[in-house]
This record gives C-alpha cells, sequence and structure tokens, in this order.
C-alpha cells in the first residue's frame, strides 16, 4: 500500500494526535474510495468461498457422523451380548444419530457432550430469598479439554464447530461406560424430568447414544418424560413453545419498561426476531415478533450486568447486593445452567462482566472500594474462581470489561481514566496486568474521559474511546511462548492518539471486518483496520447511543432488489452489514435493517423513575406515570400500547387514579401540580391544572360519585376539589386545603356514609393520627375536621384500605410498623382487633382488597400487599394464621407503587427507580392449598411458639394459666374449687407478663376491648373470660413479631438521653425517675416503690400475689442506693429488669 493509502495522518507521542475530517472534504473522500476498492472485491471472494468450504463441511460431517454410528452400534452390541441383558428387539432398536448442523453448534461443544441441566424451577425461589440449596451445577467441559485458537474471521464463524476436530477418543465410549449409563437409562426413564436429581443429570447420556424401543418412546412421549437434558437438545423454538401453568400464587407474566443502563442484546433473527435486556431483578427474552416475554428469575438483587456468548445460546447475569448470583442461562430453553453463589463475600456485587467467546470462560469485576477481577471456569460447574486480582484505588472504578476475541486469555477493561491489560496465566493461576499512566502530556493534547475499550481487528493493539471523540492506540507487547517465563508478563504501551470525531464516544464495539462506534449525538459510524471511515449513519435522529448490538445473521449479499447504501469508496460499493439493535440513552430500542436502511422503533419506556401506576376500573388498561413526565397507557391483556403523553419539563409525574367511572384520570406531579384529564386522550379536562401544592403530590382519591377529588403531599396537607355547575357544564373546583398532620400522610381515603350516601373522606399519617374531615360542612379555604384518633402508641401506622363487610360491623384495616393489621370501628374509631400481619422483612406499606367478579366471591376476600421490596397476597379475614399469606421479591431497591385489574386476576407493582413495572398473575388457588397443608385450627399457631404444642413454653403457659384459676380464687381458700377452662379477663396480663410480653396500659385495653366486644354485634353480651385457645391466639397476635431486643430500647434513650464520658448515651437517675411518674404512662410513687423493691428482691416472693404477703411495704426502700447514678440501655436491661435481650433478633419470615 502506497504512502497515500495508510492510516491518514497519525501522530505519536511525539508530534501530537490524529486529526481525520470526514464530512465536506472530497479529497478525503477520494483517498478513502481508493483505500476500499480492492479490498471490497477480495471481501466478496473471501466470503463465496468460505459459503463453498461451509456446504463441503456438512457434506464430512454427515460421513464423519455415519462411521461414529456404525462403531457405536458395534460397541453397543457388543456391550449386551456380555451383559447377557439385551434382546433382539433392543438391538435392532437402536436409532441412527441425529445429523447435527453446523450453524446450530458452538465452537465449545467440542467440550460440552455431558451437558446437562437442572430442572429447578427459575423462579426465585418459593416467594422468598434464592436458597443456596436451589444451586445447579452443571459440567459443560470436561477437565482435559483444550481451547484451540482461531484465526480473526468473521465473528458469525467464529460460532461454527469443524467435527474434523473432534478427537477420536472424544467420539467414543467406552463399554463400562456405556454399560453404566444403559443402567441408568432405565432407571431415569421412570422418572418425570423434575424429579431428576443432581447426580442422574451429570451422569446423563450423550446425545444420540440412547436406544430407547419404539413402546418406551411412546410412553416417554404420551408421559412427557424426556431422557436427555433439554439444554442438550433443544433446538431455538422451544422457549416460546413452553406453556407453563400457574403452580404460584403470583406469578410475573409482563414486565413493562426496561434498565437502560445496561445494553440489549440482539439474540435471534433467523426466524423472529428476539432480543434480551434486564428489568429490575430479571432478564427478559423477550419475542418482537410474537410480542411474547420469558423472564429469566432468580437474582435477589437488582441485576447490575450481563453478557451473552458470541453464538447467543449462553446468558451470564450478575447482580448487586446481599447475596449476590452470577447465573448462566441457556437461551434456547430459559434453564439456569449454573448458578456461582458467594462470587462477593464482602456482599457488594458485580460491577462488569464478559464471556469468551468459546463460552468456556467469564471475568466480573465486583462493585466494591477494592474492585477485584476473577476468572470463572464456569463449565467446570466450580464455585471458587480460576484466579484473582485486586486492583488499586488509583486506577478508578473499571465499569467496563471484555475478552480478546480470538484469545481468551486475555482481557481489557477500562474507568473514566484508566485502561486495564489482563494477562492470564492458566497452568500458574495468575492473572498479570498492565496499566500504564495516561495524561495529557502523553501527546500533549487533551484525551478525555474513556467510555469503552476493544481488542484492535489486527490482534495487536487494544483501542479505547474517550468522550472527546478520540481512540487511544495501545500497543500489546507479548513474549514469545519459548521465553515467556524469563522475558515477564505481557504489557501494553500508548502508541497513537486518533482523533476519530467531534462528538463524544460513548459505544465502541467490532463487527465483521468494521470497528463501530455510537456517540452522544445518535451517529453510528463504521471504520476499517486503518481507522478510516467506511461508513456512517447520521440521518437517523437519535438520542445518544447506549448499545449497539449486532445481529448473528449475516446480512443477506445484495441482489437486483437489495437497497443497500453506498460506502465511501470512489467505486460507491454496497455497504453490506447485518441488523443492529440500537439502544439510546432516552430508554429507545430501534431497529436497523440495515439493506433499505430502515430505522423501526420498537418500544420506548420511561428513562426515569416510575412511582405512579393505576387501573382503569372496568377495561384492561393501566395508566403508568414517570418522573421524566410520561404518562403511558397499555392494554395489559395485549401487552400493547395505546397512547401516551409527555409533559413538559420539570413536571414529574408522581400520583395516579382513575375515578370509579374511569372517564377521568387525576395525575398528581413533583412540583405540586394537579392535572385532571380526560382518560381516553389524556387531554386536559380543566382548562387549566391546579397549583395550589409546593411541593410533590403523593396521593389522589376520587369519592365514590365523583363529586369530590382529594390530594396529599410531602407538606403534610389535605386539599379537596370538587365539582360544580358553570353555565350547564361540570367543572372542577379548588375548595379548601389543610396542613392537618405533623408528619408524612399515608393514606388518604375516600368513604361513604351509612345513613345518607355522601361521601366521607379520611387521611391517616406517620404522626399516628386518624383524621376524618366533615366534607358538608367545609366551605371555600376552609376543610372542616370532623375527628382525630391516635392509632398507636410505640409504632406508626404505613397504609389504610376499607375492610370487606364479611363481618356486620365495618371496619376500617390498618397495617402499622410493627407488623400488626388493626381492625378500627369505621364509626367510633375504635381498635377492635389487633393481628400479625405478613412478616416478610419489612412491614406492610400498601394494601389493596382484590376486587371480585362475581356476587358468590363476595364472601371470600383477599388483601393485595406490598412492603419494602416484595408483593404478596393476604387471606381475609386476617387471623394471624401465616400459611394464609404468601409474598415474592418483585423489585428489590424498592416498590413505589401497586394496582389491581378490575376483575381481581392481576396485581401491578412499580419498582421506583428501577423503572419498570411488573404484571403479576394472581393464582388463589395456589394460595389456598398452601393454607390447607398448613393445617387447621390451632395447629398452625402452635408452630409459632417454640417447641409447639409438646414443647415447654407452651407447658409452662398452661401452667400459668391454671395457676391464675387458682388465684383468681384465691391461694388459701378452704371452699371447692370451680376447674375451668377459662380464667377471668382480668387476669390476662398477669399470665401474658408472666409468660414473657410486657404489654403498655393502652395495649391491655386493646386487648380487653377485642375480647369484650368480640361477640357484642352477633349476640349483644360483653364477654368477660377467656379459654386457653383463644388466649393463644391473642398473645401470638399481640407480642412483637420478632421478640424482645436492644434497638427499641437503644432508640429510646438515644431521644432520652445525653452522651457520658464513654460515649454511650445515658439518662441521670434523678431523670430517669422524674420521666417514670410524669411521662407516658406515668406511675405513682407507690406503684414505683412496689416495682423496684420486686425488681431488686426486696419483697418476699410472691408479694401481692398471696394474701399472706400483701400486708409488706415496699415503699420503705431508698431508690438512691439502689439505682446507679447513671443508666444506660445496657444497665436498664440487664441489671434493673434482668432481661437477656438479643442485639439483633432474626426477622420473622426471612
Amino acid at each position: 500500500m502506497s504512502d497515500a493509502e495508510e492510516l491518514p495522518q497519525e501522530e505519536t507521542e511525539e508530534n501530537g494526535e490524529t486529526e481525520m475530517e470526514e464530512d465536506n472534504n472530497p479529497n478525503y473522500k477520494e483517498v478513502e474510495n481508493m483505500q476500499q476498492e480492492s479490498k471490497e472485491d477480495d471481501t466478496l471472494a473471501w466470503i463465496d468461498s468460505q459459503e463453498e468450504e461451509e456446504e463441503e463441511g456438512e457434506e464430512r460431517e454427515g460421513k464423519k457422523e455415519e462411521e461414529v454410528e456404525e462403531e457405536e452400534k458395534a460397541v453397543i452390541e457388543e456391550t449386551e451380548e456380555k451383559a447377557g441383558e439385551a434382546k433382539e428387539e433392543e438391538a435392532s432398536g437402536i436409532q441412527e444419530e441425529t445429523t447435527v448442523e453446523p450453524q446450530e453448534i458452538i465452537k465449545s461443544t467440542i467440550s460440552m457432550e455431558k451437558l446437562s441441566t437442572s430442572s429447578q424451577s427459575t423462579m426465585s425461589g418459593t416467594f422468598a430469598k434464592t436458597r443456596r440449596g436451589s444451586e445447579s451445577k452443571h459440567s459443560l467441559q470436561s477437565e482435559g479439554s483444550k481451547t484451540k485458537e482461531l484465526p480473526r474471521v468473521r465473528s458469525s464463524q467464529l460460532g461454527f464447530l469443524d467435527l474434523d476436530e473432534i478427537s477420536s477418543e472424544k467420539q467414543q465410549v467406552s463399554s463400562l461406560q456405556r454399560q453404566l449409563l444403559g443402567e441408568l437409562e432405565k432407571k431415569t426413564i421412570r422418572m418425570p424430568q423434575d424429579e431428576l436429581g443432581q447426580e442422574g443429570r451429570d451422569l446423563e447420556p450423550e446425545k444420540g447414544k440412547r436406544g430407547l424401543d419404539e413402546k418406551e418412546k411412546d410412553v416417554q412421549s404420551k408421559a412427557g418424560i424426556s431422557k436427555e437434558s433439554l439444554v442438550s437438545t433443544t433446538s431455538e423454538d422451544i422457549l416460546f413453545q413452553k406453556e407453563e401453568g400457574a403452580v404460584y400464587p403470583l406469578t410475573m407474566t409482563w414486565s413493562f419498561g426496561w434498565n437502560s443502563s445496561l445494553p440489549v442484546y440482539y439474540i435471534r433473527e433467523k426466524n423472529q426476531r428476539v432480543l434480551l435486556y434486564v428489568c429490575a431483578h430479571s432478564a427478559v427474552i423477550y419475542n418482537v415478533s410474537r410480542n411474547n416475554q420469558y423472564h429469566l428469575q432468580g437474582h435477589p438483587n437488582v441485576i447490575s450486568c450481563l453478557c451473552i456468548s458470541e453464538d447467543r445460546r449462553w446468558i451470564a447475569t450478575a447482580d448487586k447486593g446481599p447475596d449476590c448470583l452470577i447465573i448462566i442461562w441457556d437461551s434456547f430453553t430459559g434453564i439456569p445452567v449454573h448458578t456461582i453463589f458467594d462470587s462477593c463475600p464482602e456482599g457488594n456485587g458485580i460491577r462488569a462482566i464478559a464471556m469468551t467467546l468459546d463460552a468456556k470462560y467469564l471475568a466480573t469485576i465486583s462493585d466494591a472500594e477494592i474492585q477485584e477481577v476473577c476468572i470463572w471456569k464456569w463449565t467446570l460447574a466450580v464455585d471458587t474462581p480460576a484466579c484473582t486480582l485486586q486492583l488499586p484505588k488509583e486506577y478508578g472504578f473499571q465499569k467496563y470489561l471484555t475478552f480478546n476475541p480470538t484469545n481468551n486469555k486475555e482481557l481489557v477493561s477500562n474507568s473514566k481514566t484508566q485502561a486495564i491489560y489482563y494477562s492470564w496465566n492458566e497452568e500458574r493461576e495468575t492473572l498479570a496486568h498492565s496499566a500504564p499512566i495516561l495524561t495529557e502530556k502523553t501527546f500533549n493534547k487533551l484525551v478525555g474521559k474513556f467510555s469503552q475499550s476493544v481488542f484492535h481487528l489486527n490482534l495487536t493493539q487494544i483501542l479505547s474511546a474517550t468522550m472527546e471523540g478520540k481512540l487511544v492506540v495501545w500497543d500489546i507487547y507479548r513474549s514469545p511462548s519459548s521465553s515467556s517465563a524469563s522475558l515477564g508478563a505481557p504489557y501494553i504501551k500508548p502508541c497513537k492518539l486518533v482523533h476519530l470525531q467531534k462528538e463524544s464516544i460513548t459505544v465502541l464495539t467490532t463487527v465483521d471486518s468494521y470497528i463501530v462506534t455510537g456517540d452522544i449525538k445518535g451517529n453510528i459510524k463504521f471504520y476499517d483496520h486503518t481507522l478510516a471511515i467506511v461508513n456512517w449513519y447520521s440521518h437517523l435522529k437519535l438520542s445518544s447511543i447506549r448499545t449497539l448490538s449486532f445481529s448473528v445473521t449475516l446480512a443477506a449479499p445484495p441482489t437486483e432488489k437489495s437497497n443497500y447504501p453506498p460506502d465511501c469508496t470512489l467505486r460507491g460499493d454496497f455497504f453490506i452489514i447485518r441488523n443492529l439493535i440500537i439502544g439510546t440513552s432516552d430508554a429507545t430500542v430501534y431497529h436497523l435493517t440495515t439493506d433499505g436502511t430502515k430505522l423501526e422503533k420498537l418500544f420506548v419506556e420511561p428513562k426515569d423513575a416510575i412511582c405512579a401506576i393505576s387501573c382503569h376500573p372496568y377495561q384492561p388498561l393501566i395508566a403508568v406515570g414517570s418522573v421524566c413526565g410520561m404518562i403511558k397507557v397499555w392494554d395489559y391483556e395485549k401487552k400493547k400500547y395505546i397512547f401516551s403523553r409527555v409533559f413538559e419539563k420539570g413536571l414529574g409525574v408522581q400520583s395516579l387514579t382513575y375515578n370509579p367511572e374511569g372517564a377521568l384520570l387525576g395525575a398528581g406531579f413533583t412540583e405540586g401540580t394537579v392535572y385532571i384529564l380526560d382518560a381516553m386522550s389524556l387531554e386536559n379536562e380543566s382548562p387549566e391544572p391546579f397549583r395550589y401544592s409546593r411541593t410533590s403530590v403523593t396521593h389522589i382519591s376520587f369519592s365514590h360519585d365523583s363529586q369530590y377529588m382529594a390530594t396529599a403531599d410531602v407538606s403534610f396537607t389535605v386539599a379537596v376539589y370538587m365539582v360544580v355547575v358553570k353555565s350547564g357544564k361540570r367543572v372542577w373546583e379548588y375548595l379548601a386545603r389543610l396542613r392537618s398532620h405533623r408528619k408524612s400522610i399515608r393514606s388518604l381515603l375516600f368513604g361513604v356514609h351509612l345513613d345518607n350516601n355522601e361521601p366521607r373522606l379520611l387521611s391517616l399519617g406517620r404522626d399516628r393520627l386518624l383524621i376524618e374531615y366533615n366534607l358538608l360542612k367545609s366551605h371555600k379555604d376552609h376543610l372542616e375536621v370532623l375527628d382525630i384518633h391516635r392509632t398507636d402508641q410505640g409504632s406508626y401506622p404505613t397504609c389504610m384500605v376499607w375492610y370487606p363487610p364479611l363481618t356486620k360491623e365495618l371496619f376500617l384495616l390498618i397495617c402499622n410498623s410493627a407488623y400488626k393489621v388493626k381492625l378500627f370501628n369505621s364509626t367510633t374509631k375504635m381498635c377492635r382487633k389487633t393481628l400479625l400481619g405478613p412478616a416478610y422483612g419489612s412491614p406492610i406499606e400498601q394494601a389493596q382488597v382484590l376486587p371480585v367478579k362475581t356476587t358468590s366471591e363476595l364472601q371470600k376476600r383477599y388483601l393485595v400487599f406490598i412492603n419494602r421490596d416484595k408483593v404478596g397476597l393476604q387471606i381475609l379475614p386476617v387471623d394471624g394464621n401465616p400459611h394464609k399469606t404468601a409474598a415474592i421479591i418483585c423489585h428489590p431497591n424498592g416498590v413505589a407503587g401497586l394496582a389491581l385489574s378490575y376483575d381481581g386476576r392481576y396485581a401491578f407493582t412499580a419498582g421506583g427507580h428501577d423503572r419498570s413495572v411488573v404484571q403479576w398473575k394472581i393464582n388463589l388457588s395456589a394460595l389456598e392449598a398452601a393454607v390447607s397443608l398448613g393445617g387447621e385450627d390451632l395447629t398452625p399457631f402452635y408452630g409459632l411458639v417454640p417447641g409447639g404444642r409438646e414443647g415447654k413454653f407452651y407447658r409452662e403457659l398452661e401452667d400459668y394459666f391454671y395457676y391464675s384459676q387458682l388465684r383468681s380464687q384465691g391461694i388459701d381458700t378452704m371452699q371447692t374449687r370451680k376447674v375451668s377452662e377459662h380464667i377471668c379477663l382480668s387476669e390476662l396480663p398477669f399470665v401474658m407478663r408472666a409468660i414473657g410480653f410486657y404489654p403498655s396500659e393502652e395495649k391491655i385495653d386493646d386487648m380487653f376491648n377485642e375480647i369484650k366486644f368480640s361477640e357484642y354485634v352477633d349476640t349483644g353480651k360483653l364477654i368477660d373470660k377467656i379459654n386457653l385457645p383463644d388466649f393463644l391466639k391473642v398473645y401470638l397476635n399481640h407480642r412483637p413479631p420478632f421478640g424482645n431486643n436492644m434497638s427499641g430500647i437503644h432508640k429510646s434513650f438515644d431521644v432520652l438521653g445525653y452522651t457520658n464520658s464513654k460515649g454511650k448515651k445515658a439518662i441521670r437517675r434523678e431523670d430517669f425517675l422524674k420521666l417514670l411518674l410524669t411521662k407516658g404512662e406515668h406511675m405513682t410513687e407507690e406503684e414505683l416503690s412496689d416495682c423496684f423493691a420486686t425488681l431488686f428482691g426486696l419483697n418476699p416472693e410472691g408479694w401481692k400475689s398471696e394474701p399472706a404477703t400483701s400486708s409488706f411495704k415496699g415503699s420503705e426502700i431508698c431508690l438512691e442506693e439502689e439505682l446507679p447514678e447513671e443508666i444506660t440501655a445496657e444497665i436498664f436491661t440487664t441489671e434493673i429488669l434482668g432481661l437477656t435481650i438479643s442485639e439483633d433478633s432474626e426477622q420473622y419470615g426471612q
């Protein structure tokens, strides 16, 4: 090549950077065209020769397989004769080995002949965290197999397997192995696939080595039993052919939205267009042609990175957070073939992940302050990395990682300021690295922040793209293989700085013989190996490019009907490139058909947090609102986008609610604006939005007759709007607003007065106040308060709903932070019942009663709830039975919203900052089955006490219960005692304290009211006694769900105490006694002295419980002598109260 045809204007370290002008420069175009003329002819000729070689290879493969088949037949027949167990029909029933097309086999299949898979469900456990026991280990390569280096050719051809390379040793199986496999087959075919043990799966016979007769095959096909692993036998189409039954109470059916900060991969295009992307903690395989989704579920945390093999068969996903996982999936079946636990013992998770071209090795970089690079031989089913390397902090936060496509022992990663080259020595189990410092002085030019790095097509260089539109070219200096031990590890050195373009480069990748860039202006450019521009797409009008993924299918050769664009050469040859998927920063995904340059928008999703969702009251529509100002309406039955509206910049949607008629949609925004929209067009229903709030509107609610609308904002203010008639038209007007709470408003609820059918409005705040407003007496700028009630004492309320009319009494159901569910009389606001609610790691944050479709279902109702990261179901009525509830992780980083379909078939959860909405199919029969398995009557409650029904605790409870009967009748009485199954209600608090539960006076009153009025509505009588089974239920429902712990005591001392000389919170003795006498449920001086006398053992045993000791005066003690001058939380707990309390109690339900 002449000097004029070489890389344009390159400058080394001495003479600065290279400038390349690609637009408005005709001379430049001529030079480029001269470069391309001969090269394109060579490329087309090479492609034709490769296709001929592929056809010849297929013929050779067929012959080779016939020879292998004959050898297998001979070996099998010989084995059966020696064993004396074979029959003639079995020998004649051996099938021919199925011919496998080369396109369906990847390079790593050489060492994957014993591939097996787990039949475990892809669900992340049964409504709980992923358990270590569900680990799936599968051997995908033999330990002795070696990777062969392939020459640099087109990336699709690297995925093809040359069957001639398979050694004869791997094609033959010894007679002994076949005999063992044959015995295993006989056992295996009698078992369903889901019941196969791990050992059986690891020893599964190879594909094509089965000898079942036709009868056995018929039985297998009818029973749905598969002898071989789905992973080893499946085709590409099986993923969307699988019909999964609903076996869980909640099953994910669809995910709206995607994580636009992670790449989108083009999985398949041959028969149907299939994509892979991430939505919260699930990877989604989306069939664009069929509009189907398949969810890869198993991560307990949000997925932080993913990668895919060159042939698009194997998917690796990793998450970030506690108990983080790395999972490798088979994209053809959706089965997890291997799970790596404890990949980051410190619990930070994985930041970057990459897979070799042959899919045999994984590389990961942790998401920790001191990052760690790990190489994993995942095909050997190991849980420890082959080698690790800790990176110094000076290298910056490495966030991008990739392997050398032709050498799986080389990697490159980069942070914003540092590129690192790695060389893996597998024999020594070491990972050497080279990270030369690059500054502005290196080239005397501004370099910019690194975005991505790749290996150059020439295999001797590395390219790093920067946000200044430049490429840093690094030379790789490798030692000769014969002298590598003496010369040291390979290293890199900055060679050139090439200024490719003005725009910041956000994506850098390679495909076929091109180097591809995507930039911040939405341009996609293609360069050859000399970094000469070949073609670009700049007219697509895209936002910043986030990800580019090319089809695994080669571009079709040009024909007369082809409409490929010309390249930049003088000849203007066709620019033939594969179709590609484009992901942009505004969360839009496009498909570009290069033949004709057809750009198709596949989907547009919110690019910011999703906090607002609402379902239409009688149509299968869901409205989704995002902080980016977008409202989208979907048909959730057809999974079809209907319409949307994007509001002006600065308006973020915070809350959405349809009115009962479904004609209006109320929308609250982050800066306080309230819109009332037409539900079918999203146009403004009122001429101007309401701007009475200055903070985010968190709640919107409509009255049952749609005459009133109420909102609540972050400033603890409730505002009311109403419909008035003006000039014959119904118009919405502002009525009044009131700052009625001191802390955040948790629920805003409309109800109906039973006597006059007028609407009633209630609000519930974290300040523990339940406030009802008088709408009839309210007028312009004055919101009248009807009554105020306090709902809790120590804990705070989290949400409120109307309890369905399962009883004659109308209740408000209020959940609180202590995992309790309380029922309040809707009129008197008296707490009528306290029950243990669902306890899945965090309290309930939102709850809704599941709608019913028919009147016959009115007597069997269900509650759908969300807590911090889960969605669950609760069977009503709530009674404390733990088996009547179930939950599953829905958004590990937090749930922001809940909505239910009008027919009660689906629940929807919004994930907030994970920018997703998940649709869950509700299967009530599965939940009812779990309840029946949990037992009847008191059986579920016995399981909540230590030791159960026969344990020590329950025995002690019985003793205290019957001793209480003796005490109430008098210890020294000589009269005939009455044996009863009940105790007086007045004895209840004494028995509670005797078994270790110390309720406050308010809680005791709640218990008394609960028992007294339990039958009042039905019989009109008050109850003054309780039996042992009812007492056990009351105890279990009222006690702290996790037992006593120090956290609550420490919080009290943090508020009431001061920091002493030792740095601990303490209360002075005088202040301590004063608090007990004056604050809260304060004590009298006599009560105080009596209590301390008992605690310090100054009273005789049984004081005040038996008549013989009632004359003792406990008030004569001197508290100043008994109490220390300074009281800390530990002294108060252990020395004064004499309790043994754990620092951190394990959370219930985990």
